[in-house]
């Protein structure tokens, strides 16, 4: 671990995207955590803290000396953020609730049809808004299958309200695996 001592590009290199992966790596922990992962969380935070301790004692070691150390550990961390944010929306780690707001009509009918018989668990309730009779449409899914429950009721009602909510824990209930 010589090379991490001098200056050359590639103790840059190992710093920005070594740095990049640990913070990425750590934000999928925290959210594998916060949704009841644990076990799963708790195998991400080894290698989480073995780069951290890696990375950081590479820049720590230098940094006096050369202050560009720890820029791009600063920058890095920044962009961290955002891959690691990126990986975890595009994994949809756990459960959400869809509320959809719609008016009582044939099409409301005819997407709570399309949406059952596409696997989702719909539950529909009667109520009033301000312009008059109004359906609640209820759905708890796993968050990788909101986007395709979105189109499909924007399919058939594209001014419809729908409100989405994380969900920590379900219990009964039908959500198809």
């Amino acid at each position: 671990m010589d090379f991490l001592m001098d200056n050359s590009i590639w103790v840059y290199l190992f710093i920005f995207f070594g740095k990049i992966l640990e913070v990425s790596v750590s934000t999928v922990r925290l959210v594998l955590i916060n949704r009841g992962e644990r076990t799963k969380g708790s195998i991400l935070a080894f290698f989480d803290i073995l780069l951290w301790v890696l990375i950081t004692g590479t820049v720590l070691a230098g940094f006096q000396n050369d202050w560009l150390r720890l820029v791009i550990f600063a920058a890095a961390f920044a962009i961290g953020n955002y891959v690691g944010s990126w990986i975890e929306d595009k994994l949809a780690f756990g459960l959400s609730s869809v509320q959809v707001i719609v008016p009582e009509c044939e099409e409301t009918q005819a997407v709570t049809e399309t949406l059952r018989s596409r696997g989702f668990a719909v539950t529909v309730l009667h109520g009033e808004g301000k312009d008059g009779q109004r359906k609640l449409l209820m759905l708890h899914l796993k968050r990788k299958k909101i986007r395709e429950a979105v189109q499909i009721v924007k399919s058939y009602l594209s001014d419809a309200m729908i409100v989405v909510n994380d969900a920590k824990n379900i219990f009964g209930g039908y959500i198809r695996k």
